[in-house]
């Protein structure tokens, strides 16, 4: 049972995230888009303010791979290289931090694109 608990928690706490997004949907006029920025900016804020850290000890991948896990990395990153390289880090810190992760999200669509056929909406 302790090996399955961060599964767990993972799971809880990104579904959390996506029953906030749900209901943003649900309940406001906002668009998708709108609230996809808005957690990727809610990530950077609670990673400014030191929040996000103890929920991604806590939660693990449930707390980095949603959206606000994206802007924690890249809050994350810029302070790090800002920390290294002087002001020259506030340009090269967010693209060093989500590299990665970009090139995995490119390299696997471009796979899916080239392997499945895309058919038009009728």
């Amino acid at each position: 049972m302790q090996a399955f608990l961060p599964y767990l928690k993972a799971f809880f706490v990104g579904g959390f995230f996506c029953l906030i997004a749900q209901i943003l949907i649900d309940k406001t006029k906002l668009t998708p888009a709108r609230i996809l920025v808005g957690y990727v900016v809610a990530g950077v804020i609670l990673g400014a303010v030191g929040l996000y850290r103890p929920l991604v000890d806590f939660a693990g991948a449930g707390a980095t791979v949603p959206l606000t896990g994206f802007g924690y990395s890249i809050a994350k990153g810029v302070r790090e290289a800002v920390d290294e390289k002087g002001f020259l880090g506030v340009w090269t810190g967010e693209l060093t931090a989500a590299a990665g992760g970009t090139a995995a999200a490119l390299v696997f669509g471009f796979l899916a694109a080239v392997i499945f056929k895309g058919k038009p909406k009728r």
